[in-house]
């Protein structure tokens, strides 16, 4: 096994890959890296992350961000709630 560089592990568990190892990889800012494991150990390799395409429309999704971001409220029915959950 040939070391090309070391790092060390920060306190928020970040590495910093040595420039030789971005170099090889053909590593830029902002691009994404995989971790994977084999028998002999680790291999970082890079990778690309695709988006898939979501299920929700717009609006939907305007209404999941709209009731994740809604401070709690308690409501005295069902019918109650039901007529808020309507309204988003």
């Amino acid at each position: 096994m040939t070391v090309i560089g070391m790092s060390k592990i920060t306190s928020k568990g970040q590495v910093t890959l040595p420039a030789a190892v971005r170099r090889m990889l053909k590593l830029d800012q902002g691009q994404s890296i995989a971790f994977c494991l084999n028998k002999s150990g680790i291999i970082i390799s890079r990778c690309k992350i695709n988006v898939e395409p979501t299920a929700f429309s717009k609006d939907e999704w305007a209404k999941i961000d709209k009731l994740a971001s809604a401070k709690g409220e308690l409501f005295a029915s069902a019918e109650g709630a039901k007529r808020h959950l309507k309204a988003l």
